[in-house]
């Protein structure tokens, strides 16, 4: 069992690494197609275009893995089937349950491959991407959360920024504060809006109208200091899709927003995909082991490796619009995470119970 369980790992891996570079390759050609779109923009030149998509493969090899992981272990399975190694491998005496124990063995190493991909490489790598572009650009990046921009709330105050730069400054503040009994207690506006240390921000061109009992009182200063738990760590994950975030800063700022009494299912949805996420790499492998029992006749390699094609593609869009319909109705984030999940494995159950009894 064990020469098998290394050459199944030869195998299976060499498989996995070709399908992935030819899905990369194929994917950094799209994006270089889109990116020429934007060529000449600012400071934006061919050099520029390339590393950004090179920056970009990170996230693309974490997206494309269970894909990948599929179509690699079908077309490694059904050339041993083909050769009739795995029909040896059955009459010597492998049963269907060390050949699923020898699949968890070998992805194994995988999973933790996803996971540190997912965590360290990916997410920093999509940051770096997109502010290079903008810096290249010299372009700001304009927040369409809302009409007016993008707002935060921050204990009692309301906070609108119209515009954030490459380097995370704002522009175009507005800052509404409410006393306790939730009463506008002062109006703030500020061209421009600089960090400069842990929780303090210089406010530029700043007018300010405060609210009181005897009345209303303007005040108009060049610069000004803003106290605030808004920093550009935040900012960061303000401009990134949750997919574009690690499961570690999704936690943070699902905390966050729910310290300030706001929605957080969007971001718990993808904050427990991204932890379920190394486990489809298992599912993944045990439901390419099916196709390996099917006759040659049944079926060839291309028919197989179409098939896996087919699944990975419906595992990706039906997994993105049960987290995206999870969000909308507010269902349990961990069940919208967990559902595609865990219609594969039975899918993947059903058809090793099937062909087992063939």
């Amino acid at each position: 069992m064990k020469l098998l369980t290394r050459y199944l790992t030869r195998e299976i891996y060499v498989s996995i690494a070709l399908v992935l570079i030819a899905l990369l390759m194929l994917f950094a050609f799209f994006d270089l197609l889109r990116e020429l779109n934007s060529l000449g923009r600012g400071n934006y030149h061919l050099g520029y275009v390339l590393l950004f998509i090179l920056l970009t493969i990170p996230g693309n090899i974490y997206e494309l893995f269970p894909v990948a992981i599929l179509i690699g272990t079908i077309f490694a399975l059904a050339q041993m089937a083909a050769h009739s190694e795995l029909v040896v491998y059955r009459c010597s005496g492998v049963s269907q349950r060390q050949m699923i124990l020898a699949l968890c063995r070998i992805g194994l190493p995988l999973i933790i491959l996803s996971y540190l991909c997912g965590e360290t490489l990916a997410p920093p790598s999509e940051r770096l991407a997109h502010k290079l572009r903008l810096k290249a650009q010299n372009a700001e990046v304009s927040l369409k959360e809302f009409r007016s921009g993008i707002w935060v709330k921050d204990e009692r105050s309301f906070i609108n920024a119209k515009n954030i730069l490459p380097d995370t400054s704002l522009l175009d503040v507005s800052i509404y504060e409410f006393d306790e009994h939730y009463h506008l207690r002062s109006i703030t506006l500020a061209k421009h809006a600089v960090f400069m240390e842990t929780n303090h921000w210089r406010l530029e061109n700043v007018l300010q109208t405060n609210f009181n009992e005897q009345g209303t009182t303007i005040n108009n200063q060049p610069t000004m200091e803003w106290r605030s738990v808004l920093n550009p760590d935040l900012l960061s994950m303000l401009l990134a899709t949750p997919k574009q975030m690690s499961a570690w800063r999704l936690y943070q700022y699902t905390q966050h927003l729910r310290e300030n009494h706001q929605k957080t299912a969007r971001y718990e949805v993808a904050m427990w995909d991204k932890l379920l996420y190394p486990l489809v790499v298992l599912i993944m492998m045990l439901l390419a082991l099916p196709f390996a029992a099917q006759r040659s006749r049944e079926g060839g390699v291309s028919a197989k490796i179409f098939l896996g094609i087919v699944l990975g593609l419906s595992f990706h869009f039906v997994g993105q619009l049960t987290t995206n319909l999870g969000a909308l109705n507010e269902w349990p984030p961990l069940l919208s995470a967990l559902a595609v999940p865990l219609l594969f494995l039975l899918l993947a159950i059903a058809m090793l119970w099937w062909t087992e009894r063939r």
